[in-house]
């Protein structure tokens, strides 16, 4: 089934592409094409302020708050354009995490500290969910926030894990425990903190492609003042909810499988077995049609899901299935293209990978690079966001009623 647009639709889109092809750098496009994960932070920032510039930074959110408020399919046709000219993701963690968070729940005072910094990118976030003992069980945690005599200041105490791009984040929101009464998902509130805070430590986690993109966050008597909690206290799973199916719904990840199913094609267009085109073998060909048929289902279901919050509703369960299918899928369109570059996939050359003179010895072809590394760093994906496990669950209970 082929989708199809509207002429307004067809001109947003060239409008779309000529933009990007006039103005993201090359050197941010060769570096985002050869290592999307591992983008340099400053490449990052300074295509998110050319974004900015031109309004276009904040696809989903209110034009009263800064945002484009463009149609599900303008949004859509945006996702395409954008990853098929292997433009660098902006970090996640303010537009799409915490900024909803603040202009639905946050305070005229937090409104005006933080979301003009979200906007223009001065600010990177991260986000302080994960403890060593509270993973999939989030509602666990165990890290502490206590108020001190004066009742103006949290002391926060504990551990976070997992925290992805902390050692470039300026702020963390964080999930802390303010009480032990009750269910356990009712003594958790919801903090913002300054990641300059005296107490506060990053230790790294060097993941198994070689790269830097996990910490460990460590709180020693960090005081955070009360003014930085989201809402009421003791009410944070409530906004936690709420961020987490944004951030699921944005797992999903169509147009980015959608660009890697079209690298799959090309590159098994080019790899030879038994002296013809990996793409003409029959079994090969099947699998390949497969995931493209998988993906063009949750292509739909994702529009569904954009037009019911385009109007103001929360994407609910429907994000558990997004995340679900969008990271099985990405991660069988991983093992496709390890599959179709044979040996040649498995070389770690940082060299090529970040574009950098070395007197390395290239092995394989360029379209080989960085295919590893994409793929260990994605085996991750089925677990962050909260686990495919745990979504399945989510899914029996809400919609089927198990």
């Amino acid at each position: 089934m082929e989708m199809t647009f509207s002429a307004e639709d067809e001109a947003f889109r060239e409008e779309v592409r000529t933009f990007i092809a006039e103005n993201l750098p090359p050197e941010i496009q060769e570096a985002s094409r050869r290592s999307p994960s591992y983008v340099p932070k400053e490449y990052t920032r300074r295509w998110h302020k050319i974004l900015f510039e031109k309004g276009w930074v904040a696809p989903s959110w209110p034009k009263e708050h800064g945002g484009c408020e463009w149609t599900p399919v303008q949004k859509h046709i945006y996702d395409e354009e954008y990853q098929n000219a292997n433009a660098p993701r902006l970090s996640s963690f303010g537009i799409t995490m915490i900024g909803p968070v603040l202009y639905t729940f946050g305070t005229e005072e937090q409104k005006q500290q933080h979301i003009p910094s979200i906007l223009n990118g001065d600010i990177f976030w991260c986000q302080g969910y994960s403890e060593p003992g509270s993973g999939s069980d989030l509602a666990s945690l165990q890290t502490r926030a206590e108020l001190d005599e004066s009742g103006e200041n949290y002391i926060v105490n504990g551990q976070k894990i997992w925290t992805s791009h902390a050692h470039h984040a300026d702020w963390i929101f964080a999930l802390v425990r303010t009480s032990t009464e009750g269910k356990k998902q009712e003594g958790i509130s919801f903090l913002l903190i300054d990641m300059s805070t005296p107490g506060l430590e990053v230790k790294p986690i060097i993941s198994m492609d070689g790269g830097h993109y996990l910490n460990e966050v460590f709180f020693v008597d960090v005081k955070v003042p009360v003014k930085n909690r989201i809402g009421e206290e003791n009410m944070g799973w409530t906004y936690a909810k709420y961020l987490l199916g944004h951030e699921r719904t944005g797992i999903a990840g169509v147009a980015k499988s959608k660009r890697k199913l079209e690298k799959l094609k090309e590159i098994a267009g080019l790899e030879q077995v038994a002296g013809a085109p990996m793409i003409d073998d029959p079994d090969f060909k099947s699998r390949v049609a497969s995931i493209g048929i998988k993906l063009q289902a949750l292509e739909i279901t994702n529009l569904r899901t954009l037009a019911a919050v385009n109007v103001g509703k929360s994407p609910g369960d429907a994000s558990s299935i997004l995340k679900i299918r969008g990271t099985e899928i990405e991660q069988e369109l991983n093992e496709l293209l390890m599959e179709a570059m044979g040996y040649y996939a498995q070389p770690y050359q940082p060299g090529r990978l970040f574009n950098q003179q070395t007197n390395m010895i290239p092995v394989g072809a360029d379209h080989a690079v960085g295919l590893m590394e994409e793929h260990l760093l994605r085996r991750a994906a089925s677990i962050y966001g909260g686990s495919n496990e745990i979504q399945k669950n989510i899914i029996a209970k809400a919609i089927m009623g198990l």
